[in-house]
């Protein structure tokens, strides 16, 4: 018998995502597992730290997705995403103002985060390869 409880079935993935929190301050690196129009499963190393609702982000896909924490496990989380298009007009009107901003922020969040990784990334390269060639002049 299966334990499925979602109505839709989710694919297989693995994209690289990015949860934003706290208007922008706070973020978290994840692995998006599987995903559907409705949803996701995450994998993620703090999920102590992940608050109900969130942003997530994937740069793959270019879409951020507002989220709210369905379950936790060892392995990772269940999330669900807002449904938009279930709001009244009445509702999602002041919503859909105040959402650029909140979106261009978060970008801009992860456009210097990116810049940051890739310049410790660059960093970690140039170690490594000292240290081999450290280590074959060693050998030799």
């Amino acid at each position: 018998m299966s334990s499925e409880h979602r109505n839709e079935t989710r694919q297989r993935v693995f994209l690289k995502g990015r949860i934003v929190f706290n208007n922008g301050a706070s973020s978290m690196d994840c692995l998006v597992r599987d995903f559907s129009s409705s949803g996701a499963r995450l994998a993620l190393s703090e999920s102590s730290t992940l608050p109900e609702v969130f942003d997530l982000y994937i740069p793959q896909k270019d879409r951020t997705y507002r989220s709210t924490l369905r379950w936790r496990r060892a392995d990772g989380v269940g999330i669900t995403f807002a449904d938009e298009a279930a709001k009244p007009a009445s509702v999602a009107a002041p919503t859909a103002a105040a959402e650029p901003a909140a979106e261009d922020n978060s970008v801009t969040v992860l456009l210097r985060r990116i810049t940051e990784l890739e310049a410790e990334n660059a960093t970690l390269r140039r170690l490594l390869t000292g240290m081999a060639q450290t280590g074959a002049a060693t050998a030799a």
